[in-house]
């Protein structure tokens, strides 16, 4: 196991009906911004549960942060909350919210000579300051009500950049099953599948004795390969959706990546179509993952064995069949869950291949991988088995 430092200092009230005790997680003087995206939680009930919660409490409102959160809306925000003195920032929604919102608070307080935007350009390395936020969570999919890192895009310069500092770590976040009855199928379709890749990441590497995050991770896997399809079939079913709900926030709070090998480069290749052609996040790791794992099968052997035995239960054949066989079943399950695998079930061809490994280029994704060894002639042999 490698060496690791793990601080999660973000505060979990999970289960129906917490969204309640919301005020008493905020300073009661505080000039509060909430945030959220294009109005389901007005239908759905919950914004009026925050403002019940909220009440007497000094509250104002901003909509309209996108699927993927765009600088250009979020800057808007960042105008209010400069107008207005907010002092506190309350996301209600899913991960594109909350990484919006980390954005708007670390650039209302930013510094910098240079735009906000360098935010971006600098992995979130220069923010010295932010404002505190909380998040109440009605789509469980990316964790990133109880990390320290967000994904925003530039619509002026097709741009999608990662960022990640620990000063916009949510202080609390509200997790209610309930919430996420509502849903959409194709919403709870991305979530399991954000929230297994996401695991993937972080496990689907090389091996270094690291037995308990191992097992953690399987867990996450077999219990989304298990309660993820449920979750289509029974939409409000509160111990399938509370199952989905924690496994998505525990896939990436820290806990299965500490001490281990992390990848990524799944997520990096799959920024660039999103930026390019609007794709749902989710989509685009389903299209790549299974095409990196093929690529990679080599540097990825022991783990994808692990992988076969442990979470899809591929005893038999010979280690190559396994691993072909854990591979192809990663791909079965997330053509169960409704979200295709290859670019041409979205319309895409795969003309655009060039100009997405040129946007990698620009983006100096170079080295990527737990090796740093994905080179640009890689990644395009990926785009091109996932066509």
């Amino acid at each position: 196991m490698q060496n690791f430092t793990l601080h999660t200092p973000t505060k979990i009230l999970f289960g129906e009906g917490q969204i309640a005790g919301l005020a008493n997680e905020i300073p009661a003087d505080a000039r509060i911004l909430i945030t959220y995206g294009g109005g389901s939680i007005k239908h759905n009930g919950v914004l009026d549960q925050v403002h019940t919660a909220l009440h007497g409490r000094n509250v104002l409102e901003f909509s309209g942060i996108e699927p993927n959160p765009t600088y250009e809306t979020l800057m808007k925000a960042v105008e209010l909350v400069k107008k207005e003195k907010i002092d506190f920032l309350l996301a209600v929604g899913g991960g594109s919210v909350a990484d919006g919102t980390k954005f708007i608070a670390a650039a209302a307080n930013y510094t910098a000579a240079e735009d906000p935007w360098h935010i971006l350009q600098t992995r979130g390395a220069h923010i010295k300051s932010a404002i505190p936020l909380g998040v109440v969570l009605t789509l469980p999919a990316t964790g990133s009500e109880s990390n320290s890192g967000g994904v925003i895009t530039r619509k002026s310069s097709g741009d999608k950049q990662a960022f990640m500092n620990p000063l916009v770590c949510p202080r609390f976040a509200i997790l209610d099953p309930v919430t996420t009855y509502t849903l959409p199928e194709r919403q709870i379709a991305n979530g399991v599948v954000d929230a297994f890749v996401h695991t993937v990441e972080q496990y689907l590497t090389y091996p270094v004795d690291a037995k308990v995050q191992d097992r953690f991770a399987e867990g996450l896997l077999l219990t989304l390969i298990e309660e993820g399809p449920r979750a289509l079939k029974d939409p409000k079913n509160y111990a399938i959706r509370a199952n989905v709900m924690w496994s998505a926030t525990m896939a990436l709070n820290g806990l299965i990546g500490a001490g281990v090998p992390q990848d990524w480069s799944t997520h990096m290749l799959g920024h660039e179509i999103t930026a390019m052609h609007g794709l749902d996040h989710a989509q685009t790791l389903a299209i790549v993952l299974p095409a990196m794992l093929n690529e990679r099968k080599a540097q990825k052997r022991q783990k994808l064995l692990q992988y076969a035995e442990r979470v899809w239960n591929l005893r038999d054949g010979s280690e190559e069949q396994r691993i072909d066989s854990a591979i192809a079943a990663t791909r079965d399950f997330f053509e169960k869950m409704g979200v295709p695998t290859h670019l041409s079930a979205y319309q895409l061809d795969g003309s655009s291949i060039p100009a997405l490994v040129a946007k990698l280029k620009e983006h100096n994704m170079t080295a990527l991988g737990e090796h740093h060894d994905i080179t640009l002639s890689d990644s395009q042999r990926v785009y091109e088995a996932a066509r």
